[in-house]
């Protein structure tokens, strides 16, 4: 047997400073993108500009710098820290003879390499799809289509329009079957919002310690990695709080700073899930120092997804971590969390539950068999402490949401 390894690609970083956003901070961010995609980072280039360059995003003079150190040190990839327009990247492969990729592009290829459910790769497709359409190449001076009249005739249509067909064609069957899920889901949050049952959503910066948080939390069992995106699909679990009550615990795909809009569009429906929530765990590394940057990329997506209104809590993870000292914004909750040694997590239980303000009560119910159904609600949001199963009925000692034991008050014993 032979075994065959695959080096690293070897990539460098190319970076626009225009004064719009912190061109170093997002070139430091783009490196940590690039190695958790498998990429070797050789080095990176910053150039100040007005604006981009229209030809190939760079200065000539910056360019054939490039073109030499990729000629130089065996640069297998460049990676440019904006969206690039199909003529930039087709002249920078033109000039350096490397292969060019942008920041949307390595964004999506970590998403594919991660998802894992089928709802997550329909998402990352979907996403790509509509990234790839209108950068395929333009229609050329010989565009073959058959037509119906004079002047219309050809021997087919060309490549590209065929390449252009599938690619809608897919489109649509994607958008189709994520709406079917996306239905599935509202048909869920409808059902649990009947039930009475709370939710809390974990939000946050990739990379924040939002999985490690809810296994700390739930025993979830959820993959947690130092590296970013680590988890894409979300996952749902119970949470018990301290008053005997439980809520619905959902962890939700990582931010990073200047998301490409298709992918905020193709991951609408696992972010509702945020949308959606009773309470937004806004989870912060606070051992970083661009962690109020973190802060405000999240407040952006959140407002972008219409959930102003919904009650946020900043939980600063990584409190065990020596970090700078940061003050959470004045007039937000905060708490500070270690999910890797379990600091602050009681403390934790209970703002949530302050911040859900769910009435829990506890009652001693007597069921007929023809309404012994109703413990599956109590069950979804609180907690049975003892059952027994009489001739007349279940006898069942319950914590539970007030108000859907008010529900059940004919049946109190």
């Amino acid at each position: 047997m032979q075994t065959i390894s695959h080096d690293p690609e070897r990539a460098l970083l190319l970076g626009v400073d225009t004064g719009e956003y912190d061109a170093d901070a997002s070139l430091r961010e783009l490196e940590a993108l690039a190695q958790s995609a498998g990429a070797a980072v050789v080095g990176s280039v910053l150039q100040k500009l007005e604006a981009p360059s229209p030809a190939a995003y760079i200065g000539a003079g910056k360019l054939e710098e490039v073109r030499a150190f990729c000629a130089d040190n065996d640069v297998d990839l460049l990676i440019a820290d904006s969206e690039l327009s199909p003529a930039q990247q087709r002249n920078l492969e033109a000039e350096t003879k490397t292969r060019v990729v942008d920041r949307t592009t390595l964004i999506l290829d970590i998403f594919a390499a991660r998802a894992r459910s089928r709802e997550g790769k329909i998402q990352v497709e979907l996403a790509q799809l509509q990234y790839r359409l209108p950068r395929l190449a333009g229609q050329g001076k010989s565009l073959s289509r058959l037509g119906g009249g004079i002047g219309t005739r050809g021997p087919g249509e060309s490549k590209l329009e065929s390449d252009r067909r599938h690619i809608r064609r897919r489109i649509q069957s994607l958008k189709a079957e994520l709406a079917g899920i996306e239905k599935r889901r509202g048909a869920y949050r409808a059902r649990r919002k009947k039930d009475g049952v709370k939710t809390a959503a974990l939000m946050g910066y990739t990379n924040a310690g939002k999985s490690t948080l809810m296994n700390a939390l739930t025993e979830a069992g959820v993959l947690a990695e130092d590296k970013l995106f680590a988890t894409l699909d979300p996952t749902a679990r119970r949470l018990r709080l301290p008053n005997g009550g439980s809520v619905l615990l959902i962890d939700t795909v990582g931010l990073v700073r200047r998301l490409p809009h298709k992918l905020v569009e193709a991951f609408h429906s696992t972010l509702e899930e945020a949308a959606d929530a009773d309470l937004i765990l806004d989870v912060c590394d606070v051992s970083d120092p661009e962690v109020e940057t973190h802060m405000a990329v999240t407040a952006e997506v959140l407002a972008e997804l219409g959930c102003q209104n919904t009650p946020v809590l900043h939980v600063l993870n990584k409190s065990d971590v020596p970090h700078p000292l940061f003050l959470p914004p004045a007039g937000h909750d905060s708490v500070c969390v270690s999910a890797k040694t379990g600091a602050g997590l009681p403390e934790l239980l209970a703002a949530i539950e302050g911040r859900l303000q769910t009435r829990f009560a506890r009652a001693t119910l007597l069921l007929p068999f023809a309404k012994a159904g109703a413990l599956a609600a109590v069950r979804r949001n609180g907690r049975v402490l003892a059952e027994d199963y009489l001739p007349q009925g279940v006898r069942a000692e319950v914590v539970a949401d007030a108000a859907l034991l008010e529900t059940l008050r004919e049946f109190f014993v």
